[in-house]
């Protein structure tokens, strides 16, 4: 899509003078930013009333911008609707969780269902498009930005009652799935089904007492997000259908199936704001989730800051070398950009103290301008090396939304049960060893993968049970854990025996399930060394009282009642294996067995690296290129096998290499 890595970002002109902008171009230049987004907030300054749209601002910005050869990405601007809107229509504002109306204010305010929002939404976009569908500085569309937020309002009700008739068709399907005998909430009409929220079925935002319906509505407001978003999309394609149309999405975001989203996005964006205690093996995850999402494709880092955040509780700044370092992170595993927010600071309002590569002080002999212009240089340099260029993976593991939703809404067995948190311990235990992984969807095809991983697969979908038996019949290796198989995609419990479908697969049943506060620790005893995986290791939370139906046992419980009983265990299936982990292990125990499930498999490491020091390949049908990145305070040796040239600096490299603290090396083999 693009002939060089986009670089730049976030960019609001209508906030400065004119002059000011000819000074932001001035250092844009010196720094080789060629690529901004603009107008992604600004519905009230392109439309000050009903019938009136001004864009001679607009017009005289991406003029300006174009005539010194920097790209635009138009922002369509209905992330933040007009005072002026609210108060005419205040259909538009939405009602919170518990059941609270807004007035205007803040962004992201408006309600997806609402009729007039939607209306002038349509006609901001139609205008716009119309406008600059031509221009030859516009590259890219950005649709909104973050879409976020859930609404109870009256026409979400509405909205709701059509979307699930589209889904189910009948009440009495509703009444089946929902399990409505329940507290007797059966329905009878349609009108009497309501949002669930603390006016309803809530006791907080994640205690339902109808997870059944707290999940449809889950979706449900995935969907009407998605709609609002596809709306605006089919409006840009039907007069520019070769343009690039995206928004930017935020990791693991809770409230939208981003799995959903990317079957209309172009390209995938996403905007990376960890903390500075963030692990960096966290942030590796949520790169390759975006990378995942559109199958593997590579994405767009849309945003993260220069230096400091400002909304974060410690909002440290960036160490020297850092910016570097995680901007070549995300190249690492997929991005084919880097931008920013913001490219000034704003003078007033909540963003005024988020990083910007222009501070407050206005010149460019600052440190981080000078971090900007540096990493401008080399993007230069690099031109188009490895646009488009994939991350080949052997390893995958399953996230899945739905199954993230119906976890946290489940009444039990654990409150500090956390989905994300799992999967972060088993991707990590790979990170650690520099095996890549590909985040997977449960509608990916596995053909291509020797392991798959599926942590608390709570939810087992219509058919999925039956794609992990191909799989493992095959020669795959299946690894899952705790609460997994334990209900069908409408929260129904799977009769007969968890883990439900997988128990064939997994040659197991499980009895009980004790839950018990995180101090409380039990032991996995291994029953004769395994590789690397030997002794004892501590497990809490939940311990699955599971009994072997063909599967070998390789640990046991330690104490309780339940000592002896199988805590890990291995089931023959066709040519494959199926593990299944009957506890929450401690890091350790995950990064052996999933080391020997690798040897077993003959998955090898990128590079062997101490610790801190993360290691990818990308590759083309050219070259294939190791990015290594040392996130440790000091620097690190690392012996290889083979030559490589370095390609940020031309140093050439074989049999060994230093790598300085918070060092970035591009080795092409």
């Amino acid at each position: 899509m693009f002939t060089k890595m986009p670089y730049g970002g976030d960019y609001n002109p209508e906030q400065w003078d004119r002059a000011t902008m000819e000074e932001d171009i001035r250092m844009f230049k010196k720094a080789n930013i060629d690529f901004v987004r603009v107008h992604i907030f600004s519905w009230a300054l392109s439309q000050p009333d009903e019938a009136t749209y001004q864009f001679e601002w607009l017009d005289k910005v991406i003029d300006r911008l174009h005539e010194n050869n920097i790209q635009v990405g138009i922002g369509t601007g209905t992330a933040a609707h007009p005072a002026w809107l609210a108060k005419k229509y205040p259909d538009v504002l939405r009602v919170e969780f518990n059941g609270m109306k807004r007035k205007f204010g803040g962004r992201h305010n408006s309600c997806p269902n609402s009729p007039s929002y939607r209306t002038f939404a349509k006609r901001l976009v139609e205008r716009l498009v119309e406008r600059y569908k031509d221009h030859p500085a516009v590259v890219l569309w950005n649709v909104s930005n973050e879409f976020g937020g859930a609404c109870y309002c009256e026409n979400c009700e509405k909205a709701f009652r059509v979307w699930l008739k589209k889904r189910y068709r009948t009440l009495d399907e509703v009444n089946r799935v929902w399990n409505t005998r329940f507290w007797g909430h059966t329905f009878y009409d349609w009108d009497e089904i309501v949002a669930p929220n603390l006016l309803s079925e809530h006791f907080a935002e994640n205690r339902t007492m109808f997870q059944g319906i707290s999940l449809d509505y889950a979706r449900f407001n995935s969907d009407s997000m998605l709609e609002c978003y596809k709306m605006e999309y089919d409006v840009i394609k039907k007069e520019s259908p070769d343009t690039i149309v995206t928004t930017n999405l935020m990791g693991a975001f809770k409230p939208l199936d981003y799995f959903k989203w990317a079957k209309y996005m172009d390209i995938i964006a996403w905007d990376n704001y960890p903390a500075f205690d963030t692990p960096y093996s966290y942030t590796a995850l949520m790169h390759d989730l975006m990378r995942g999402i559109k199958d593997q494709q590579p994405f767009m880092l849309m945003e993260q800051t220069p230096s400091q955040q400002n909304w974060q509780p410690y909002n440290s700044l960036k160490r020297p070398g850092v910016l570097k370092l995680w901007s070549y992170q995300a190249i690492a595993h997929g991005s084919d950009s880097v931008l920013y927010f913001q490219m000034r600071r704003s003078r007033g309002a909540c963003e005024k103290f988020h990083g910007a590569v222009i501070e407050h002080v206005g010149h460019e002999h600052t440190r981080v301008f000078k971090e900007v212009a540096e990493i401008g240089q080399e993007l230069v340099d690099l031109s188009n090396t490895f646009i488009g260029s994939k991350l080949p993976s052997k390893v995958a593991i399953i996230f899945d939304w739905e199954n993230w939703w119906a976890i946290e809404y489940s009444s039990g067995p654990h409150a500090d049960l956390k989905y994300v948190e799992q999967v972060h311990k088993y991707y990590e235990a790979l990170y650690k060893q520099n095996i890549q992984v590909d985040i997977v969807s449960t509608e990916s095809d596995l053909d291509q993968y020797e392991v798959v991983i599926a942590p608390v697969l709570y939810m087992v979908k219509e058919g999925y049970a039956d794609k992990l038996e191909r799989f493992v019949k095959a020669g795959g290796y299946f690894v899952t854990t705790f609460f997994s198989g334990i209900v069908n995609e409408n929260d129904l419990v799977t009769l007969g025996g968890y883990p439900g479908e997988l128990r064939s697969l997994l040659g197991i049943w499980s009895e009980e399930i004790d839950s018990l506060a995180l101090e409380h620790k039990n032991q996995i005893v291994l029953k004769s060394k395994l590789g690397q995986l030997q002794g004892k290791y501590d497990c809490n939370m939940l311990f699955d009282l599971i009994h072997s139906e063909g599967a070998e046992v390789i640990a046991e419980y330690g104490e309780d009642f339940y000592k002896g009983r199988p805590a890990l265990t291995v089931n023959k299936y066709g040519k494959g294996e199926a593990w299944y982990v009957a506890t929450n292990p401690e890091q350790e125990f995950i990064d052996h067995l999933l080391m020997e499930i690798c040897e077993r498999q003959n998955i090898k490491r990128v590079l062997n690296t101490p610790s801190g020091v993360e290691v990818t390949k990308r590759m083309n049908d050219e070259n294939e290129f190791v990015f290594v990145m040392n996130h440790n305070k000091e620097s690190k040796t690392i012996q290889l096998q083979g030559a490589y040239e370095d390609l940020l600096t031309g140093q050439l490299y074989q049999d060994q290499l230093t790598i300085e603290a918070n060092g970035v090396m591009v080795l092409r083999v």
